[in-house]
């Protein structure tokens, strides 16, 4: 059996995702979580990696068209790099209703940032403190709304 034998057999069901770190945030292991749980919910994921900068990461996600982008930050600077991030990502006009989420560690003092990055932008915002249940719940809301089913997982 050959690759393409393989990929041409698989469905073409579940969510695009991309996952990305920000410019700012070299962790790595959060990032390769995010992928491992979306793939078991069924989805397609593209894993940017960490220290993306924002003109990569708005480049790939106009090329790509995905169904969600996920952006986890582990170093506390998500409420200042996602801010500037959503700025370049929602001034193209391709992008502007790309449903964006961003969680993890978002600020070094630890106070709450989800108005100010709601107010920049994002579609949801889940802080380090929250577990993986509003997540999940998000991901079946968007796949509802987008007619894409998830995994049972």
């Amino acid at each position: 059996m050959t690759i393409e034998a393989v990929q041409s057999a698989l469905p073409d069901a579940g969510l695009d995702v991309i996952v990305t770190g920000l410019s700012s945030d070299a962790h790595t292991w959060n990032l390769v979580y995010l992928e491992l749980l979306l793939e078991e919910l069924g989805c397609r994921v593209t894993n940017l990696g960490a220290c993306v900068p924002d003109a990569v990461i708005v480049r790939e996600c106009a090329a790509r068209r995905p169904d969600l982008v996920v952006i986890s930050s582990l170093n506390g600077h998500g409420r200042q790099d996602g801010v500037r991030l959503m700025e370049a990502f929602r001034a193209r006009g391709e992008l502007v209703t790309t449903p964006v989420v961003i969680g993890g560690k978002l600020d070094v003092t630890g106070g709450s940032n989800a108005a100010r990055l709601l107010e920049a932008g994002f579609d949801a915002v889940f802080e380090d403190s929250g577990g993986l249940t509003p997540f999940r719940t998000f991901l079946r809301t968007l796949s509802v709304r987008t007619g894409v089913p998830l995994g049972a997982g």
